[in-house]
């Protein structure tokens, strides 16, 4: 079950993220509190592949930051979440990393919804459940149902799932995936290349067990695919544990560096991190 006792700590925390973010995917209408109506607009830091005609040179004058100006008509953006319910990501000593990928995704979902933006979480695995992005409490409330009654199991099929999703994001969106990423390297390339499509803003958060970060494991072991059902007995010496930390480390930076080359934010979370900070982590070091 989604523990959701955290958005109150989002709730508090909304001071700093109305500035950062939900300024950023906004979908206030003309409202009193502007005062600017359909006119309004806002800025946001300068990226590359922004358009340079866009730049706010007397804010540029007064910060030294580069910053683009930001109509009314940009902010109306959807929220594509995205969570990966194959079986692996059932796994966890304490909580399953499907649990707090979940939990991320209410989060953005939530921050969506307090800004008035459509939003929508869809689950990826063996039985794939997507849904169209609406506004609105009730629309987070059936989001939660769904997750808490989603079972991981199957195999990952992010690519061929991200393939068929992609045709539903019809306009510029925020995209949020959220994945284990315990699959071969050249998929997930192609999960990156495909969501790099279009002026989209990307999250790509890896969720591991802190068991799977630091093999625990010495000697004769069973070890058994939680996707294929395969079982594989083996010796785990001190030289193997090192050798899949090293190889563990090495995929995760690939994958940080595939997302930094195509211009997507990339976040590796242990599932023992506390989810605040984990939000913390993402909105302070991206806005």
């Amino acid at each position: 079950m989604i523990d959701t006792k955290f958005l109150d700590q989002l709730d508090r925390f909304n001071l700093i993220v109305s500035k950062r973010v939900t300024s950023k995917y906004a979908g206030e209408k003309k409202s009193a509190a502007t005062g600017r109506g359909l006119i309004f607009k806002d800025h946001r830091i300068y990226t590359k592949g922004d358009d340079i005609r866009l730049i706010d040179w007397k804010v540029y004058a007064r910060t030294d930051d580069l910053y683009i100006r930001r109509y009314e008509e940009e902010r109306n953006l959807s929220v594509h979440i995205l969570l990966d319910a194959s079986a692996s990501m059932g796994y966890g000593k304490k909580a399953s990393k499907f649990d707090y990928a979940s939990m991320i995704g209410v989060g953005f979902a939530y921050l969506a919804m307090k800004s008035n933006e459509k939003f929508q979480i869809s689950t990826f695995a063996a039985n794939s459940v997507v849904y169209r992005p609406k506004r609105g409490a009730n629309q987070l409330a059936s989001m939660i149902d769904h997750i808490n009654d989603v079972k991981s199991e199957g195999i990952s099929k992010l690519a061929e799932s991200l393939s068929q999703y992609k045709r539903l994001i019809t306009s510029r969106s925020l995209i949020v995936l959220a994945s284990d990423f315990l699959i071969d390297l050249e998929e997930i390339k192609q999960v990156l290349f495909t969501l790099a499509r279009g002026k989209h803003d990307v999250f790509v958060v890896q969720v591991l067990d802190p068991s799977e970060r630091e093999l625990q494991l010495i000697g004769d072991a069973k070890l058994k695919d939680m996707e294929t059902q395969g079982i594989l007995k083996t010796f785990i010496s001190p030289r193997m544990r090192m050798s899949y930390e090293e190889k563990l480390s090495k995929h995760i930076a690939e994958i940080g560096k595939t997302c930094d080359k195509l211009g997507l934010k990339f976040f590796s979370f242990g599932s023992d991190k506390p989810i605040f900070d984990a939000f913390y982590e993402m909105l302070k070091e991206t806005y």
